[in-house]
């Protein structure tokens, strides 16, 4: 019998046992989900239809919003639904195409924040020759990369944790399908295929952090050199943030995918899963937009003019 045929759907984690709390969750992922969906919009919009913000930085933030959007749409509204109608089933195909998209989401994003770093190691430590390394060809071949390489991601691990044969029955530790989730219920002898891929994933995944961290370590030098204290500040920054952002990503999504299934505990999962699936989408935009200025005055502007429609855009005046 194939694996498909064997199980029809997967019993999600539920929040809690009582019908107020699990309204609270709902109430609670539901707000958190709408302040996603604005933060990111706005960035989205304020990228977008303004010029000068048509810059590599920007545009890279612009893929990292919508990533941020479609890695927490993956998982937040099937959670929600199901707290608000007392059920835990996903559907077998809802389930791999739940894994599917987040993995896609994920490791895009990741790829993305590591050209983050490469566009500011270029701006701030090779100033001169920053529009031949980071110039509109050379950003669309990394976006293509980086969209590219969280396609053939999401096709290995989805592939290979839905080839496994299942044999601990279907209820997930978790409120989204998560592969490590997953994981445990396959037969002991199937586990390591996914595993390598895994491993393989991981690795990678330690590459670019490693290329990161080496960048930042450039970068900081360079900063310190800066005889002028606006310029450290203003590089500082633009770069601090996208070190919390890419630390907790990091830290959080190593500790769910590598700690041993032994050392397992539901709401230690479940705490680790909300650190690196909701919380970042959540707080992207905050971070970003507190700690630049020319986003923060943009989106000023914009959200001047979606109040007041009979507001002309160019002429609006915004102390920075």
């Amino acid at each position: 019998m194939s694996n498909r045929s064997a199980i029809s759907e997967f019993l999600l984690l539920a929040f809690a046992d009582t019908r107020e709390l699990q309204l609270v969750h709902f109430g609670l992922f539901l707000g958190i989900y709408l302040a996603a969906l604005l933060g990111n919009g706005l960035i989205l919009t304020a990228v977008a239809c303004h010029h000068r913000l048509h810059t590599p930085m920007y545009f890279f933030l612009l893929n990292l919003a919508l990533l941020d959007l479609g890695s927490i749409s993956t998982t937040l509204p099937k959670a929600m639904a199901n707290a608000l109608w007392d059920t835990r089933a996903i559907s077998y195909q809802g389930c791999a195409a739940q894994v599917f998209l987040f993995v896609f989401f994920v490791g895009a994003e990741y790829c993305f924040l590591t050209i983050m770093a490469y566009d500011r190691y270029v701006a701030i430590c090779k100033p001169l020759h920053y529009g031949s390394l980071v110039g509109s060809r050379a950003c669309g071949q990394m976006a293509a990369a980086a969209w590219g390489s969280g396609f053939l991601n999401a096709v290995l691990h989805t592939a290979t944790t839905f080839s496994l044969p299942l044999c601990q029955g279907n209820a997930v530790d978790q409120f989204f399908c998560e592969i490590p989730q997953i994981l445990k219920l396959s037969c002991s002898d199937a586990y390591l295929r996914e595993v390598g891929a895994l491993v393989f994933s991981v690795s990678l995944v330690f590459g670019c952090f490693v290329f990161i961290v080496f960048s930042y370590v450039q970068i900081f030098r360079a900063v310190l050199r800066m005889p002028s204290e606006q310029g450290r500040h203003k590089a500082f920054s633009t770069c601090l943030p996208h070190l919390a952002v890419v630390s907790l990503f990091v830290s959080t999504a190593m500790v769910a995918y590598l700690k041993p299934p032994s050392d397992s505990s539901p709401s230690l999962d479940l705490v680790v899963a909300v650190l690196y699936v909701v919380v970042p989408p959540a707080v992207n935009p905050l971070i970003y937009s507190m700690r630049n200025r020319d986003l923060k005055a943009t989106l000023k502007k914009l959200i001047l003019v979606m109040t007041n429609p009979l507001c002309d855009p160019e002429n609006v005046f915004i102390p920075k």
